[in-house]
């Protein structure tokens, strides 16, 4: 493949070639691949797809229970999609390619932007609550107007400083930056294009779809219940202020002893799905105990239920590109693919002898995770 293909694009087409050149194959001769690409990346896009509609049902979720106003809830399914679909924009220019760091990128960005939603939508209704629905276009305006005002200083400095805090990223070389700054790179480009739509897009959507009733939050039964819960801590960190800082300022310093053991470097380990076996022997070894060893390990490999195939390897061919001596078992040896049967147990917290959470906690947070 030619540096910068899309790749799900040259599988589709070998496997169209392969079907072309199967009638001519001998018999009894078929090409099995044993190592396939597209199910990573089709698991990747699936990621950032699922992100992408749970973030705006539960947004809409979460507006529809504590403003009771359904076509506010529309605003968050109108623009999400946006400001993914104007992040693109820039990854193309740039040549940043799909990748499932910069996918992820713009997964972590959505929570950013949704919160910024959240509050906007939450600052027009109370400015809207209380007027009659005979009210002036104009009036309608310059109070939406207003609350934009009083809001966007906050919200900009917020996604400001979320976007500083991945300035080190930028920073980064080696392995580390080639697979870090993708993801700083879209993250960014969401959150630029997130703001943008905020102050072109936004607005004309607010004034159309934030008509109608619009219930005050004092009459709303579920935020009365929670103003009764958290206004009492809000007052106690009003009046005493520098206990409140004083707080944070602890909380910062119980992390140090943390900071201390996380070292200078990270690289998460990346769970493809697929496994790579590739074991040495001793350098004085024969090809005909060579391929005893293999045949023996393949046998091994193959009785464990997570493996669907094996195919090993040992030997080198008359090729420069390929150096691996005979020592070496395996080397480009074709990942063992897991069944889709095969699933990992995660420990959650309602198993382990509590039978009646799990059949409804099961279904959202499963224990066995593929």
């Amino acid at each position: 493949m030619r540096y910068g293909e899309n790749a799900l694009e040259v599988i589709a087409r070998v496997e169209r070639k392969l079907a072309e050149l199967a009638p001519s194959l001998p018999k009894g001769v078929e090409v099995v691949p044993v190592y396939d690409r597209s199910g990573l990346i089709e698991r990747a896009i699936d990621t950032l797809r699922h992100a992408l509609t749970e973030e705006m049902i539960v947004v809409a979720a979460v507006i529809l229970l504590f403003l009771l106003h359904l076509r506010s809830a529309l605003l968050p399914i109108i623009s999400l999609p946006l400001a993914v679909v104007v992040a693109f924009i820039p990854m193309v220019l740039l040549g940043i390619p799909a990748t499932i760091m910069s996918l992820g990128g713009i997964a972590i960005a959505i929570g950013a932007t949704v919160d910024a939603e959240i509050v906007m939508v939450e600052a027009a209704h109370k400015k809207l609550e209380g007027t009659p629905p005979d009210l002036p276009p104009e009036e309608r305006e310059r109070l939406l107007a207003e609350a934009a005002r009083e809001v966007t200083p906050a919200i900009f400095f917020s996604l400001l400083i979320i976007a500083v805090s991945f300035l080190p990223v930028f920073g980064l070389t080696g392995q580390a930056g080639r697979l870090f700054r993708p993801l700083a790179y879209t993250k960014t480009f969401v959150m630029l294009s997130a703001a943008l739509l905020s102050i072109t897009v936004a607005p004309a959507l607010r004034d159309y779809l934030l008509r109608g009733k619009i219930y005050s939050e004092d009459r709303h039964p579920v935020s009365r219940a929670i103003r009764r819960v958290y206004e009492p801590f809000v007052h106690v960190a009003l009046r005493n202020p520098r206990t409140t800082v004083l707080i944070g300022a602890m909380a910062l310093l119980s992390a140090l002893p943390i900071a201390q053991r996380l070292g200078s470097e990270f690289m998460p380990p990346l769970d493809e799905g697929d496994l790579l076996y590739m074991p040495t022997t001793f350098p004085n070894i024969s090809i005909e105990e060579a391929r005893r060893q293999l045949q023996q390990q393949d046998e091994i490999l193959r009785s464990f239920p997570e493996v669907a195939s094996v195919l090993g390897k040992v030997g080198r061919a008359e090729t420069p590109t390929d150096p691996a001596p005979l020592s070496m078992v395996g080397d480009g040896h074709p990942p063992a693919a897991p069944r889709a049967v095969a699933h990992a147990h995660v420990r959650r917290w309602y198993g382990g002898g509590r039978p009646w959470p799990a059949p409804a906690l099961g279904w959202l947070w499963p224990e066995f995770a593929r």
